[in-house]
């Protein structure tokens, strides 16, 4: 069984309700952090998770609402009591040259975010590359359309498996490496006429649902254009082989 805890489902844009893009997936081997925005690290309190006991961190690319709380996350866990008495290594992963970006943080200041009191490793990895985030998790990446370095990532813990596409341009691909997934979050950053193809918008998604055929899908980094919308109803408009949700900021879902 997998639990996924929405922190942020919404994008760059400053909002009243959607906090940047990250998600708290937890596992039967332990807890995964899915990208960290800047918004993340104080989300993860108000949900009440147990954020000084994470196991692992994956970060798609390195977009600022994507990384841009892994330093001040790492900063507070260094200094924070709750993590004094923690000994149990902290996995970062992410694509490759993430040591250089996660360094480049680091010596901004002279933080020296990796004395910790606990082991600090750091993971890259490429497309394609099977991995595990995790002990006991099986992890595979997915190069998609958005930067250069930009992944999705594909999780199994045991026969239940989510697939998180962060930020991507229309690939049907996509859909192929998410087929059969227990849970697809899947970007739809516009409802309709996207102005770059770097995004996806409500067909496109739809359209990498119907390919992948997952158990269950969740639309996330929705733009403000999706307020005042029916979000519902426009999902409705379309054929799909499974329930399709919007995220908001504090939505769980059970795998």
């Amino acid at each position: 069984m997998m639990k996924l805890t929405v922190l942020g489902s919404g994008s760059s844009h400053p909002h009243p309700l959607r906090s940047s893009t990250s998600f708290w997936l937890d596992t039967e081997k332990g807890s995964i952090l899915l990208d960290c925005s800047a918004s993340a690290v104080h989300r993860m309190a108000q949900e009440g998770l147990p954020w000084a006991d994470l196991d692992a961190i994956w970060i798609s690319h390195f977009h600022l609402d994507h990384i841009g709380g892994l330093a001040p996350f790492l900063f507070g866990m260094k200094h924070a009591p709750a993590t004094q008495e923690r000994r149990k290594l902290l996995r970062l992963v992410g694509p490759q040259r993430f040591r250089d970006v996660i360094v480049a943080f680091d010596r901004a200041a002279n933080y020296r975010l990796f004395e910790q009191p606990f082991p600090v490793e750091i993971v890259e990895v490429s497309a394609n590359e099977a991995f595990a985030p995790l002990d006991g998790i099986s992890a595979k990446a997915f190069k998609t359309l958005h930067k250069p370095e930009s992944l999705a990532i594909r999780l199994a813990d045991g026969e239940r498996s989510v697939v998180y596409t962060a930020d991507t341009g229309f690939d049907p691909k996509i859909g192929e490496f998410s087929k059969g997934a227990d849970l697809l979050v899947v970007e739809s950053s516009f409802v309709a006429n996207k102005p770059v193809g770097t995004h996806l918008e409500l067909s496109e998604a739809m359209e990498l649902i119907k390919i992948a055929g997952p158990r269950m899908a969740l639309l996330n980094h929705l733009f403000p254009e999706w307020d005042g919308v029916n979000g519902e109803n426009l999902v409705r408009e379309y054929v799909s082989p499974c329930e399709v949700l919007l995220a908001f900021d504090g939505l769980t879902i059970d795998v």
